[in-house]
């Protein structure tokens, strides 16, 4: 039996997981980190941690202002940004949030796993909010970067796509059972 071309696998590949991107070259469910965000500064670092676990002990105007002086002191980090929209979504400052994103995806670039991050986030956002154009055009970024997350949701906002993608699930487990 004659082994299959790069090309001929790519295909299959592409049937049996239509939300990979063909052209990405990538089957990462982490976007590639090309831009860095890493606390260097201990105690930046450590000040988000306490702001991030005061957000999840629902003290969300406390960890508001331990994220508002991380920011002060590492204005630069779209990451602390991340952490922030978080914590004004859960606050349901929505808006706010969605500033923080913005500023977040514009310092990233929209790449690495703070830019990834960044545009689920925001797109979900613009979900909640009816806005399916800007989500759709944040998620295709992020599926682009390597998120599997964003892939989902692309499918999520696709009812075809999801259509077709259940026939294939159930075509492919009949054929397994015979």
């Amino acid at each position: 039996m004659e082994q299959l071309s790069e090309h001929d696998k790519s295909i299959l590949d592409t049937i049996f997981d239509p939300l990979q991107l063909m052209s990405s070259g990538q089957n990462s469910d982490e976007p590639e980190d090309e831009i860095t965000d890493k606390i260097e500064n201990l105690e930046i670092e450590n000040l988000v941690k306490r702001a991030i676990d005061t957000a999840e002990s629902e003290e969300l105007d406390k960890a508001l202002l331990l994220f508002d002086e991380a920011i002060t002191k590492a204005p630069d980090r779209p990451s602390i940004l991340n952490d922030r929209a978080q914590a004004l979504r859960l606050a349901g400052r929505v808006g706010e949030a969605l500033k923080d994103l913005d500023q977040a995806v514009t310092l990233s670039c929209g790449r690495g796993k703070a830019g990834t991050k960044a545009l689920c986030q925001r797109g979900l956002l613009h979900r909640l909010e009816g806005r399916k154009d800007e989500a759709k055009r944040d998620f295709e970024i992020a599926a682009k970067n390597g998120s599997a997350f964003a892939r989902s949701q692309l499918v999520d906002l696709n009812p075809y796509a999801a259509m077709c993608n259940a026939m294939l699930k159930e075509i492919t487990s009949k054929s397994v059972q015979l």
